[in-house]
């Protein structure tokens, strides 16, 4: 089976690099590229790519953004993240939208390349230290404090802006979704963070996922 790919970086020197690499394996086919989100979403129903490898910063919105907007209207299209980033936000945050896979563009040529393959097996590749993160959070889910589990004390506005923030949407973002402002919206994010005793951006993805808010 001959794996098709979709290419989506911002940097036109980043993709001509991976066509170089990719380009001598048998299985694959490089079938189109993109420079953006909105870019890749016309290209993935242009070529309909059996895999798509996904930059987080695009100029227009996040490759999380993107990913999540693909797999709604392309659902059998696997998408493998290629990342600067390595923090555990962005990694949790790819995953819920609905990646197969996570490689940091540090890693070996044949980590990116068994990466593809399982996604398009419809396996998940995780790069070793971002499942590592995968493992210790699993691991602390029981270790949660009873004051975590309850969102009553949350109001309605900032259910919504809860919901929103889980799903990776920006600041920005949530004030125009809600009509009000971004400064409005960081007030709600604070209240939210410390009504629920969370620390970090990364803990509120985490938290919403296993409260069942959105979906890993």
């Amino acid at each position: 089976m001959t794996i098709r790919l979709l290419l989506v970086d911002d940097h036109a020197v980043v993709r001509t690099g991976l066509k170089m690499l990719l380009n001598g394996q048998e299985d694959l086919e490089i079938v189109g590229e993109a420079g953006s989100a909105a870019e890749a979403l016309t290209e993935t129903e242009r070529v309909q790519p059996t895999v798509i490898l996904m930059d987080i910063g695009l100029p227009d919105k996040t490759g999380i953004e993107a990913t999540r907007e693909i797999k709604a209207k392309f659902a059998n299209v696997n998408i493998v993240a290629l990342t600067i980033h390595e923090d555990e936000e962005y990694f949790f945050q790819m995953l819920n939208a609905g990646a197969s896979g996570y490689v940091p563009k540090r890693a070996a040529p044949e980590e990116l390349i068994t990466a593809i393959r399982a996604a398009a097996n419809g396996e998940v590749y995780l790069y070793p230290s971002m499942a590592k993160l995968l493992v210790r959070d699993y691991l602390n889910i029981d270790r949660l404090p009873e004051e975590k589990i309850d969102l009553g004390g949350l109001t309605d506005r900032e259910h919504e802006v809860f919901t929103m923030l889980a799903e990776g949407a920006s600041n920005q973002e949530i004030a125009d979704a809600l009509v009000i402002s971004p400064k409005t919206v960081e007030r709600h994010r604070e209240n939210i963070m410390r009504k629920l005793n969370l620390h970090s951006r990364s803990e509120l993805v985490r938290y919403a996922i296993r409260k069942g808010i959105i979906k890993a």
